[in-house]
């Protein structure tokens, strides 16, 4: 196998959880600020030109973190990030989609609209008036969280799951671009402290990570 990645928090997503699972992958990592993964040879890879690409052995491509994450999850099966029982990673799958609907999508075209709109207007399709709504779209679904964590260790009770990972990489994106979580959601901020103190968390991180690709 071999991961294709970049600074960003879509591939911080899939890069947490690969040091979650303890695994070995091939990394070839492309700038995007340059566009490199915008080029023919990355495209013939995947037209849609984001990060991360997992390339299987048998040349199945497969491009969403999420579904990188559940596939490496499936194949995988020590310590598993979704769950051990069907009503677990369903569980784990129906908090992953709350996060992704309520905060990263309106998080990431709330930047891409407004602070990335130099880097992404000639590259997808941007809202700026919208940028303003998306961005108060992502607080609501930050307070939404916060609430959801009330009482808990992680977003699905005790477990430490998907969810929790693909949360941890926006909050922490948001942080470096205008869009940090309000002091007062202190379930956030206590969560946020206890993912940030795993050893993936640090594994993953980037200096550079402030570009949604």
């Amino acid at each position: 196998m071999k991961l294709y990645q970049s600074i960003g928090p879509n591939p911080r997503v899939a890069t947490m959880f690969i040091a979650e699972k303890g695994l070995e992958i091939e990394r070839q990592f492309l700038d995007i600020r340059v566009g490199e993964n915008r080029q023919p040879d990355y495209l013939a890879l995947n037209p849609h030109g984001g990060t991360p690409l997992l390339v299987l052995d048998d040349g199945t491509k497969i491009s969403e973190s999420v579904a990188i994450c559940e596939y490496l999850d499936e194949t995988h099966a020590a310590s598993p990030l979704l769950g051990f029982t069907p009503e677990e990673r369903a569980a784990t799958r129906q908090t992953t989609r709350i996060v992704d609907q309520n905060i990263v999508v309106p998080l990431t075209n709330g930047f891409r609209s407004a602070e990335g709109l130099p880097m992404f207007k000639d590259r997808l399709f941007c809202c700026p008036e919208a940028a303003d709504g998306n961005k108060a779209y992502a607080q609501d679904g930050l307070k939404q969280a916060d609430a959801m964590l009330a009482g808990r260790e992680y977003l699905v009770g005790d477990r430490f799951t998907l969810a929790d990972i693909l949360l941890f990489c926006f909050v922490e994106f948001g942080s470096t671009v205008g869009q940090s979580a309000p002091a007062e959601l202190a379930n956030l901020h206590a969560w946020r402290a206890r993912v940030a103190a795993r050893p993936s968390a640090a594994l993953s991180g980037n200096p550079q990570n402030g570009v949604a690709n």
